[in-house]
């Protein structure tokens, strides 16, 4: 470390930051300490430091800040936060090493006790002017944190360029360097590529795979559960469909809210799993806590109560962005209670660092959101422990699963060719949405172009490290059980090896018994019909087309007439059905049809 580094590290408190790397020396972890030496060195005007969620950007950024006001390189901060809980968060974060921050700062001079101030980019948006002024009163640094947040809206990146454009020093920190969309980020430098696009260019990049290396954030097991899902579109025809087979854009999305509707089997199945999992974790960390993210108010709530009645404990539940949320967050953080149920403003950036088993239980599928969410259970306080995230099978959140340790840039760009489809388009919406503060009922949820009629839940597989593993297998059976009783505590390297033997177990299981009673989702793929998803496909298609013109010829629902096929022929649901199974129905529903001729 440099003197200047050294002095910056000398000025903290003993005690911060709390959590060192192991095996490192001095008080700053090693991907802090050369951000620091970076910045010393070049003294830059603009500083953008991207660290994977859990890593201590508000350490270094602290640090950081220590240094500029010890040095008289600036006379105050202003640190930016997404949210009025992260404002305060920064704010208490500052004090504990001597740097005083207003959260509550409005208008007017500043009390003299304070070394600066904490506002959100909304506040910003509502009052550039103000900030601006102080900003040329006195030499600043401004702290953008999570500073993709500054191209959410035109209004709150312009106020941010019009508020800190004379600002002295700023430091830009993020988790998440690109956004789905292509508005550009304040104060963030583009490079263009040499395809011609342009890209974020960080001063300084600490991923999660580097800071799993080193022991700063936790390995995180996937847990997928895939199912059987009915619902009943606007038009009024149900469909059924396997959940990760391959469908539609806009079945996929039916699909994926059938299984999130409380009043399913879905959701019970996955959350019991998931409280199996908190048991276990709890063995070895023993404060352990679990958080459900859902994507609205009324699923929050019937999914707290389906913990209560799962877990026979009351879950905490945080619905909206205002001070009573941020003292409910608080206190299940002091607490060692085991459920939290919170709408997505809980995605980014709140520190609850004994959270360790989490629900996605949002239909929201951008890679931002998506990593932001994982980031909640990754922060790391001892060696050894593990996170376990339980995911619906959907291939968007398969691919970011898969892509845990893939670092990206913002796009500024789109590469679209010619006769290519634009590969942000699709993505571009679900952005908008996700970063609208949309936790109270707006009604959207009656509008939906379809209803959820039923559900269930089958264990799907365990992705980790990119690897994925497990066959699958039915709620409860010793199969899952064996992927939920993993250890909490083991070493990223231990839970490759132990994911494996579970795997060759379960195998070995499967084989034993006789085809006649192995469920075909436990048997080996060596051991099933050989058919490919797309004849599958034409089967199924050919299935309900028939299903469809019989509907009209004997005025039965098209549910009605599955169901009877079910009764009549065996088997499971036709999503699940094997090739043989549907080529019986479809041979029985074209009997049925040539009867009533």
């Amino acid at each position: 470390m440099t003197t200047t580094a050294s002095s910056a590290s000398h000025h903290l408190s003993p005690a911060f930051p709390g959590r060192a790397p192991w095996g490192t020396a001095g008080k700053l972890r090693a991907w802090q300490q050369g951000a620091m030496e970076k910045y010393i060195q070049a003294q830059p005007r603009d500083f953008l430091a991207v660290a994977t969620p859990g890593a201590g950007k508000t350490t270094f950024a602290l640090t950081l800040a220590s240094w500029l006001l010890h040095h008289h390189v600036v006379q105050q901060v202003t640190v930016v936060a997404p949210t009025e809980h992260l404002k305060k968060q920064w704010a208490e974060a500052a004090a504990r090493i001597g740097i005083k921050l207003d959260p509550e700062y409005s208008a007017g001079p500043l009390g003299k006790e304070y070394d600066g101030v904490a506002v959100t980019y909304a506040g910003v948006g509502v009052r550039p002017m103000l900030h601006r002024n102080r900003v040329e009163q006195r030499k600043t640094l401004v702290i953008l944190d999570e500073i993709h947040h500054a191209g959410d809206s035109k209004s709150w990146g312009e106020a941010c360029l019009e508020a800190f454009e004379p600002a002295t020093r700023r430091l830009a920190l993020t988790g998440t360097p690109f956004r789905s969309d292509t508005n550009p980020i304040p104060f963030v430098t583009y490079e263009e590529g040499d395809d011609g696009i342009r890209r974020s260019s960080a001063d300084y990049t600490y991923g999660y795979g580097s800071a799993l290396a080193d022991g700063v954030v936790r390995p995180v097991i996937f847990l997928s559960y895939s199912g059987n899902m009915r619902w009943r579109t606007k038009a009024g025809d149900e469909i059924e469909a396997r959940l990760g087979e391959p469908m539609t854009k806009d079945a996929i999305s039916q699909a994926w809210r059938t299984a999130l509707d409380p009043r399913g089997e879905w959701m019970p199945a996955v959350l019991r799993a998931a409280d199996q999992r908190l048991t276990e974790v709890r063995k070895a960390i023993p404060d352990a806590g679990a958080l459900v993210i859902a994507s609205d108010q009324d699923s929050a709530r019937a999914y707290a109560k389906l913990i209560r009645d799962i877990t026979g404990h009351k879950a905490t539940l945080v619905l909206s962005d205002d001070t009573g949320a941020s003292k409910r967050i608080d206190d299940f953080s002091g607490s060692d209670d085991r459920w939290m149920v919170a709408v997505r403003m809980v995605s980014e950036g709140v520190d609850v660092p004994r959270l360790a088993v989490g629900v996605y239980a949002t239909t929201i599928s951008t890679p931002l959101f998506f990593a932001q969410a994982v980031g909640r259970f990754v922060r790391s306080r001892r060696r050894g422990e593990t996170a376990s995230v339980f995911l619906p099978t959907v291939p968007d959140l398969l691919g970011f699963a898969n892509e845990m340790e893939r670092e990206r840039d913002h796009v500024l760009d789109k590469p679209k060719k010619d006769g290519e489809e634009d590969p942000y388009a699709e993505s571009e919406k679900e952005m908008e949405e996700a970063n609208r503060e949309q936790d109270e009922d707006t009604g959207e949820q009656d509008m939906l172009p379809f209803e959820a009629l039923e559900s269930d839940a089958v264990f799907d597989r365990v992705m980790y490290n990119g690897a994925e593993f497990g066959m699958q297998a039915h709620p409860g059976s010793e199969e899952e059980q064996d992927y939920l009783g993993i250890p909490g505590l083991l070493e990223p390297d231990q839970v490759q090896l132990l994911l494996q033997k579970r795997q060759a177990r379960q195998i070995a299981h499967s084989r034993k018994k006789p085809d006649t009673e192995a469920d075909l989702l436990e048997l080996p793929a060596e051991r099933r019909p050989v058919v490919s998803h797309k004849e599958m496909m034409e089967l199924r298609k050919k299935l309900n087309t028939l299903v469809g013109a019989y509907v009209h010829q004997s005025g039965k629902p098209h549910g009605v007439i599955h169901t009877e096929l079910r009764r009549v022929c065996g088997g499971p649901p036709s999503a699940e059905a094997t090739a043989g199974q549907l080529r019986q129905r479809i041979a029985k529903v074209q009997e049925w049809a040539t009867r009533m001729r």
